[in-house]
């Protein structure tokens, strides 16, 4: 069995509560000291009525997800709404990635396509070169902060876009001590998995990014990266996959590859 690469670092998951064990487990498993600090925490929306108006109505073309916490609210919803997962029977549905998808199965529904890039502009492709979009309805949850890119994109295509909100991202109250830790030095890896963890993070800091100077910042991808750069942090380590392997993956390379080149002692 090969050394845990990561035995030296102190990483710190900004998560929230619910999604952080796997991420974690994966650093803990590779020998990293883990500290987690959620900076957000998923909410259901203030009013279900969008919500549940499209469900009452149906007759969907597609039904986009952009999220497993998507996935998550609307299954929930549709349970307590009396439903179960034939209301997807006959509609094609799109996850824009493969945790996205497994949620879906998991679920007891199939996913009609994944793509390929795990990211908006791709989904947008791949569902208009497997079925031209024009007059078609399409239904998609999302989070309340979400991207205009996919509803854009959809609708650029010609479809007729319902864009619902099925969860909100707030805010937690943060850890003074862990707090305390990161201002102290104590934390080597902060790691982003959303351009909100990364928002958050610093507001918790009292928008104070200097802090995180310094430090290696790991993203899950190039969108999540950009959010860091906005606030002049510069991500050493950014995922090609935009999943939780890919961004251990993307840790675990980036860490062997300054022990090889003698720039930390393992």
């Amino acid at each position: 069995m090969p050394e845990p690469s990561l035995g030296n670092l102190t990483v710190l998951v900004t998560r929230p509560t619910t999604a952080a064990s796997r991420l974690s487990n994966a650093l803990r498993d590779e020998g990293a000291h883990v500290i987690e600090l959620p900076t957000i925490q998923i909410e259901p929306p203030l009013d279900w009525s969008p919500v549940d108006a499209a469900i009452a109505a149906g007759h969907y073309d597609w039904v986009v997800f952009s999220s497993s916490n998507g996935v998550d609210l609307f299954l929930d919803r549709l349970q307590a709404l009396g439903r179960d997962p034939a209301w997807f029977d006959s509609v094609r549905v799109a996850a824009i990635g493969p945790e996205t998808a497994a949620r879906l199965r998991a679920g007891g529904i199939t996913p009609t396509l994944v793509p390929d890039e795990y990211v908006a502009e791709a989904l947008v492709a791949e569902i208009s070169s497997f079925d031209p979009l024009t007059n078609r309805r399409v239904l998609l949850p999302s989070a309340e902060i979400a991207r205009d890119t996919l509803a854009n994109g959809l609708a650029a295509e010609g479809a007729s876009v319902d864009r619902v909100t099925i969860y909100r991202t707030v805010q937690p109250d943060p850890s003074p001590e862990i707090l305390a830790q990161l201002r102290g030095g104590n934390i080597q890896v902060v790691t982003f998995t959303s351009a909100s963890t990364v928002n958050n993070l610093v507001a918790m800091l009292g928008g104070d990014a200097g802090v995180l100077q310094g430090l290696d910042i790991a993203c899950i991808g190039p969108i999540t990266a950009d959010a860091a750069r906005e606030h002049g942090l510069q991500p050493t380590i950014v995922a090609t996959t935009y999943t939780i392997p890919g961004l251990v993956t993307a840790i675990r390379g980036y860490y062997l590859a300054k022990v090889a080149g003698g720039s930390i002692t393992p």
